[in-house]
């Protein structure tokens, strides 16, 4: 049984990357398997980072990344409004953010088990009691998105209550950025079945802005796999939070705790890969507990580790996106 952990990614999050690669050679081993799952084709920094790390890998199975390619742009073919709001949003066809679909990869990937992690995360505890979990569970996840569906399924789609249990919908949700399962959860005849329901009808529950992450919602929940959620799961005094969002965690060393109790896993959710970079190239970028990712990310190059002076830079509000404008202006 291989064990190992699963990222996304490119050179635009090549520092994330740096950051959780040692981050999980402090909490799971300095041996510990990595397969980077490659958003696209810029990869020139992240080929050289791996020449040095053995137990690091770029995943490069042409035939499935395309075969999941393939499957992933039939199931938006046949989502009634997904194409044309896209269109608004970004000014050109295609599918939004068609690279984080990548992830799904692992379902073949070379690992037995795995723990998918985004880019902006980093492993802050042993892995193993997740690893443990996935003897008795298909699916496991640790996070609190139950709480806000609208960024997983379209929350006012007619048939939404028809394809999911109202139990489904109100605990069983999660966040696509950390989860554990197994390599061939999902068969063949699986993935066939889940794009005829969804060419039935059932599309119009995807949720088009998260693409990658309403598409294994549906999946798990609509197999369905025996899933678990550890912010359920495991007793309240062994819970934690996990995301940057939290102003109350507290850092202790290479940790971060909430209330006495370890994270598991820290999620810079909603940070922006740019602030990262700036932060590398030595702006004084103020990040929540960015003393933390900088730990990581140069925890083997500490002379490189930037010094900064003066006060910290609050990252400007970023000009409204071109959808955000034009909903604006149908409204006035």
């Amino acid at each position: 049984m291989t064990n190992g952990i699963c990222t996304l990614g490119n050179d635009v999050v090549f520092d994330q990357i740096v950051a959780l690669v040692n981050s999980v050679a402090t909490h799971a081993g300095p041996d510990f398997p990595v397969c980077i799952y490659p958003y696209d084709d810029n990869l020139e920094r992240l080929r050289a980072f791996v020449q040095d790390r053995p137990q690091v890998q770029i995943y490069d199975d042409v035939a499935s990344i395309q075969s999941w390619d393939h499957w992933v742009e039939k199931i938006w073919q046949v989502h009634p409004t997904a194409h044309e709001r896209w269109l608004a949003i970004n000014g050109k066809a295609g599918i939004h953010r068609m690279g984080t679909h990548r992830r799904f990869g692992a379902f073949d990937g070379p690992f037995d088990q795995f723990i998918y992690m985004d880019a902006d995360t980093l492993l802050l505890d042993s892995p193993q009691p997740i690893f443990d979990l996935l003897d008795q569970f298909d699916w496991i996840t640790y996070d609190f998105q139950h709480r806000d569906l609208s960024h997983v399924f379209t929350v006012d789609a007619p048939n939404l209550t028809q394809v999911f249990t109202p139990a489904q919908i109100e605990t069983q949700i999660f966040c696509s950025g950390f989860y554990g399962s197994k390599r061939g959860i999902f068969s063949d005849a699986d993935l066939a079945t889940f794009l005829e329901q969804l060419a039935a009808g059932e599309a119009t529950v995807l949720y088009p802005m998260a693409p990658d992450q309403t598409i294994l919602n549906y999946c798990v929940l609509r197999k369905p796999l025996k899933a678990v959620n550890l912010a359920f799961h495991w007793p309240v005094e062994k819970r934690t939070g996990n995301s940057v969002t939290s102003p109350h965690f507290e850092q202790r060393g290479d940790g971060v705790f909430d209330r006495d109790r370890r994270l598991t896993y820290l999620h810079y959710i909603g940070v922006s890969s740019k602030l990262f970079t700036r932060l590398c190239q030595g702006e004084n970028m103020d990040i929540p507990y960015r003393d933390v990712f900088l730990h990581y990310r140069y925890l083997h190059d500490p002379s490189d580790r930037p010094s900064f002076t003066g006060p910290k830079v609050k990252d400007q509000p970023p000009r409204p996106p071109l959808w955000q404008r034009a909903l604006s202006k149908l409204k006035r």
